[in-house]
């Protein structure tokens, strides 16, 4: 590698939105994710939902049962 053109690689906390806490490496001295192995659907086994900017409610919102349906085409003439 070449001297002076890389970043420092320091030590690492990261930790989830669980309350999980890992250390690792990285360039950055701290990092939040929201899943980790812990609390992840595939490794627990247990459904879990992640609203991520609020997709879950504007998915809500526009697939609403109550809302009204798009027109009906014309019937055809005979």
């Amino acid at each position: 590698m070449k001297k002076g053109i890389h970043p420092p690689y320091m030590e690492c906390t990261v930790t989830c939105a669980c309350g999980a806490t890992v250390k690792t490496r990285s360039v950055k001295p701290e990092i939040r994710v929201d899943v980790c192995s812990k609390c992840h659907p595939f490794f627990t086994r247990q459904q879990r939902f992640v609203d991520t900017a609020g997709r879950v409610e504007k998915f809500n919102r526009r697939y609403a049962k109550g809302k009204s349906a798009p027109p009906a085409a014309p019937a055809a003439a005979s």
